[in-house]
């Protein structure tokens, strides 16, 4: 058995943007390593651990002046150790890459003087698995489809307590199960066991309907098991996370609050005193689009109707196809406990993510996405617009990822 760590430590595997290591690093666990192929990803989550150490080293004045835009990130970085920068590991897994990879985990692992991995959390891109993914290509000839052959590689080498595999609902369908089947026998292969659930982030805190896929393994023997995670009574609208963020149109940002935090922003702490606003910023849209949104807004504002594209008025139509994706425009409604799931292909457009405000008439800014996933307004997403709205949109909501660190949290405490 190996000697405990003072904190439980973890490996964030496919890390994207950092959502799940989010909630785990606020409930305390120890990042050993993050593993990521996206460059611009592996600069958030670099920028990301600047932010705690420099916390923890009560410096973050420093990190609110890159925020400012008064040092640049070249001179942040400086300012942190590089064994705390080189945790994360910009490489995409592969069978080529394993070894390196594993070379600079275990490089982590000695220069942070811990004993090794109590936990491992992550899940291979989810593209593969939608229903989306799956009709537009052959599952079985989609190389991402084995990629949690790579994940089990990372557990059998470290031998953890436990793991959190998430992914999305399909997975539970792909191929009729089979895909599945596979991922479990891997699992129990290794003396795994596992369970799982389909969570709703909505029941978690977040204002989000966004269903995950959470499998959750044990070592076998072991008194782990899959923890009871406690739903919250839906008290907040969806209106909190707009109401004090400047107006701005489209194509336009702002860098200042407009008024104090709402009572749910600040419970949940995604924004916190002295904040510096980022990323409130809009894509700009035609003018053609801009009159569809006041279409799309006036119609839900005074008949709580969602206009499909064929019901808005025919000057405005410019696509061809008028039999699918008829729900192509959709604004997010405010009086709502929760806002439609955040998808990746907001980095694409933002028709699907109207802004409820008339008067702005825009899709939702970068940092009302963020928020909508639940990210603090202190987390920095690097890269341009584009990439940020792409992270945002395929990460782990990190007040879900919160609810299930403190769960796993109290049976490492008995164990």
């Amino acid at each position: 058995m190996k000697k405990a760590n003072k904190a439980i430590t973890y490996i964030d595997l496919f890390a994207g943007a950092g959502g799940l290591s989010e909630g785990f690093a606020k409930a305390r666990y120890k990042s050993v390593a993050h593993v990521e192929m996206d460059e611009d990803a592996c600069n958030t989550l670099k920028t990301r651990e600047c932010y705690y150490y420099l916390k923890r080293n009560k410096k973050l004045s420093l990190y609110n002046s890159y925020l400012k835009k008064a040092i640049s990130r070249e001179e942040l970085y400086s300012y942190v150790p590089k064994r705390i920068l080189r945790s994360v590991i910009c490489e995409t897994m592969s069978s080529k890459t394993m070894t390196s990879i594993f070379n600079k985990i275990d490089e982590s692992l000695a220069i942070k003087r811990l004993n090794g991995i109590n936990l491992i959390v992550g899940g291979p891109p989810c593209q593969a698995y939608s229903t989306i993914g799956r009709s537009r290509k052959n599952m079985d000839n989609d190389p991402r489809n084995m990629l949690y052959v790579l994940y089990l590689e990372v557990i059998k080498r470290y031998k953890p307590d436990m793991f959190v595999f998430e992914n999305v609902p399909g997975l539970l369908t792909a191929g009729g199960g089979k895909y599945l089947n596979k991922i479990f026998d891997g699992f129990e292969k290794l003396s795994y066991e596992t369970n799982y659930r389909l969570l709703n982030a909505a029941d978690y805190g977040v204002l989000q309907k966004r269903k995950r896929l959470i499998i959750i393994g044990w070592r076998r023997g072991t008194l782990h098991c899959f923890p009871e995670i406690n739903k919250e009574r839906k008290k907040y609208k969806v209106s909190e996370i707009f109401c004090d963020l400047p107006k701005i149109q489209p194509g336009k940002s702002a860098d200042i609050y407009a008024s104090s935090p709402s009572n749910y922003l600040k419970v949940k702490k995604i924004r916190r005193r002295n904040d510096i606003l980022t990323w409130h910023e809009s894509r700009p849209i035609s003018a053609n689009d801009r009159q569809i949104y006041k279409q799309i807004i006036k119609a839900w504002d005074s008949e709580r109707k969602r206009l499909k594209y064929t019901d808005i008025p025919k000057r405005l139509i410019t696509h061809n196809n008028t039999s699918s994706f008829l729900d192509r425009f959709k604004v997010v409604a405010k009086e709502e406990c929760a806002a439609q799931t955040m998808v990746a292909h907001i980095s694409k457009d933002g028709h699907y993510f109207i802004h409820p405000d008339l008067e702005q008439a825009r899709s939702i800014s970068v940092r009302e996405a963020a928020r909508i996933q639940s990210f603090p307004d202190n987390y920095f997403f690097e890269g341009s617009r584009t990439e940020a709205f792409k992270q945002i949109g395929n990460a782990v909501p990190p007040l879900l990822a919160y609810k299930i660190a403190k769960a796993l949290k109290k049976q490492f405490k008995k164990q």
